[in-house]
């Protein structure tokens, strides 16, 4: 027999060399389904004493906290079955595939939420074998106990367990993007730009075709927390994301319909970085030991209130209002995609997070948008600024009066208390206006994003305002859930009204940028990229315009009565010799529409540092301070684009 000498100078046999089964000691692999490891195991750490040194357990130690308890004990698990994987008969066992594909499809959204990689030793292709190699589940044990919880609370239906807590900055995107993923197939999330902090601004959409814009499929978003303080519209459209995917995979046909005619995208937080410092003063507050004691209703008022620059976010956008005022007078005017000004990109301080809205409303069809705040209870709508600037409170309509106030109806009567005269107020005065107001009549103020959105878009939106306490306390959030549902899902389904179509050439090409104009309301709108349009109307007789540069105007005469919600109006445009002292578009100010961040302040502020292979280099995230101070190998596998 041949014989091995060891350093000790005795002779071992090959018998001895082979490993082992040993009994499982591992502090945090204790619960795993099986009691004998092995070493090596399967990434190669020789001994239990090597793997106690390794970056990969010390991992597996803090997974639960820096995930904030997501995913958990599923990562762990799954981790220690590569790393203590299972031992029988003194062969080591590797786990399942399907296994860890599953726990990678549900978690990896947890770990981009940190800006953490997927740990490389989770690769379900190199660590982990198919049924046919005779695998085991290491999630077996779990996966039972949470049939029989499932059983014990459900019909075995497919369904979503919204907690109405507050959640922290990291956890609403893990939540988004665990919604994104459970319901792969109608949504995704998306980052529209940053906050001056640097966090996301993180937005999910849903649609039947995620992604992309169909053809005369309207597309509308819902704005939270604007002003860091005030987050019960940031908690609703949390709670919205969620219920929208559960209620879709359940088979709600109200819901299915909605996602299906439509492309909704929500923003929970315009401004994370302000939720954060109201967020950190409730806490303050709640402290037993703070003589100071307020409660959560009189959270300041104003702290958290502006973003990280201490600029309010709904005082920061350009005031095209005072444009439109100044030039409304005149015969031909633009009462619609009013430019943006030279002057806002050089004479004011502009926010990241305004910025990012911005090229996010210039970027998609939107047709309507509310923003949920607090401190009221009422909808306000355009204009939010007094056609006399010296008037506080004056009422000033917009062109769209009429569509405004039927929009902003639509909420407040679906809403359990808002349109009720008798409702207790916060202090100003809405009585017999049925929870609605025009803005400046409330109170007068520039730069707002409302108007913004109707005089440089075809976006109509509204300011929700949803209670007098700006930071409820958590037993709230439930009732408010219950109050506004109805009124969120009734505000979707607005978009569906008035007319839509397209406007084509002569070849059938749709002519983007093309207007729409209603005789009797100076305000048109125009086509999208492939010359689809939505024009919201009420009831009745209208003469409808459609017109482009180079083309022929066409007109058409049409009823819609109050039985069919959106009608369908086409046109064709026929190719003319372009006469340009006839020419609606040959105003000098149109063609400056485009010219967006002509200083390029923006685009240079956010180009960032790429390393050697051209990838983005990023500063070490907040939790490489967990192996970097304990004198173990870096684990440079955690780090993205690295």
């Amino acid at each position: 027999m041949e014989e091995t000498v060891t350093r000790a100078g005795r002779c071992r046999t090959p018998a001895e060399e082979r490993p082992q089964c040993m009994e499982m000691v591992l502090g945090y692999c204790q619960d795993v389904p099986y009691s004998h490891t092995i070493f090596p195991n399967i990434v190669g750490h020789r001994s239990r004493q090597d793997l106690e040194m390794g970056a990969e357990y010390l991992l597996l130690s803090v997974i639960h906290g820096l995930l904030n308890g997501e995913c958990s004990p599923d990562i762990r698990l799954l981790g220690c079955s590569v790393l203590a994987p299972r031992c029988q008969d003194n062969k080591l066992m590797k786990p399942c595939r399907s296994s860890c594909e599953m726990v990678k499809k549900s978690c990896i959204h947890a770990f981009d939420a940190i800006q953490m990689a997927w740990p490389y030793f989770l690769d379900c292709d190199r660590f982990f074998v198919g049924d046919e190699e005779g695998c085991y589940d290491p999630l077996s044990e779990l996966r039972e106990k949470q049939d029989v919880a499932i059983a014990n609370i459900s019909d075995g239906g497919i369904f979503t367990v919204i907690q109405f807590t507050y959640h922290t900055n990291t956890q609403m995107s893990s939540i988004l993007k665990k919604t994104a993923s459970k319901c792969s197939h109608i949504s995704q999330t998306y980052s529209i730009g940053r906050s001056v902090e640097g966090k996301d601004l993180l937005a999910i959409e849903f649609s039947n075709n995620p992604g992309q814009h169909d053809l005369l499929e309207p597309e509308i978003k819902l704005i939270g927390n604007m002003h860091g303080n005030e987050v019960l519209g940031r908690q609703l459209l949390i709670y919205l994301a969620q219920y929208l995917c559960s209620e879709y995979l359940l088979g709600n046909e109200r819901i299915q319909t909605i996602i299906n005619t439509t492309r909704i995208h929500i923003l929970p937080s315009m401004n994370p970085d302000g939720y954060e410092i109201a967020a950190s003063e409730v806490a303050d507050r709640n402290d037993p030991e703070n003589i100071n004691q307020e409660g959560h209703q009189y959270n300041g008022w104003t702290s958290g209130r502006a973003n990280a620059q201490n600029l309010d976010l709904n005082r920061n956008f350009p005031d095209l209002t005072s444009i439109f005022y100044n030039r409304r007078r005149f015969r031909h005017f633009r009462n619609n995609h009013i430019p943006i000004p030279e002057s806002y990109w050089s004479n004011k301080v502009i926010a990241p997070e305004t910025y990012a809205v911005m090229k996010w409303i210039r970027a998609h069809p939107f047709v309507i948008s509310a923003s949920l705040h607090g401190g009221e209870l009422v909808i306000s709508y355009p204009f939010d600024f007094s056609r006399h600037p010296q008037e506080e409170r004056m009422y000033s309509p917009t062109p769209d009066e009429q569509i405004f106030k039927q929009l902003a109806r639509t909420y407040a009567d679906a809403h359990a208390t808002m349109s009720n005269n008798d409702t207790e107020r916060c202090g100003a005065s809405f009585a017999n206006k049925g929870g609605i107001t025009n803005g400046a009549q409330w109170y007068s103020f520039a730069g707002g994003m409302s108007d913004f959105n109707y005089l440089h878009s075809n976006c109509y939106e509204i300011t929700v305002e949803l209670g007098c306490d700006k930071f409820p306390s958590e037993v709230e959030l439930y009732p408010e859930w219950l109050r506004n549902k109805e009124a969120l899902l009734s505000f979707m389904e607005f978009v569906h009204r008035g007319i839509k179509g397209i406007v084509k050439d002569e070849h059938g090409n749709g002519i983007k940028g093309a207007t729409i104009s209603v005789r009797g309301m100076r305000h048109d709108i125009t086509t999208a990229e492939d010359g689809d349009y939505w024009r919201l109307l009420n009831p009745g007789v209208h003469i409808v315009t459609a017109a482009a540069s180079g083309y022929t105007k066409v007109s058409k005469r049409i009823r819609l009565p109050r039985n069919i919600h959106v009608g369908r109006v086409d046109f064709v445009l026929k190719k003319v010799p372009r006469d340009p002292s006839l020419d609606y578009f040959n105003i000098p100010e149109l063609d400056s529409y485009d010219h967006f961040d002509p200083f390029n302040q923006f685009e240079q502020s956010s180009q960032r540092e790429l390393s050697e292979n051209g990838e983005e280099r990023t500063e070490k995230p907040w939790w490489w301070s967990y192996f970097s101070q304990l004198g173990i190998s870096a684990p440079t596998w955690l780090l993205r684009n690295y």
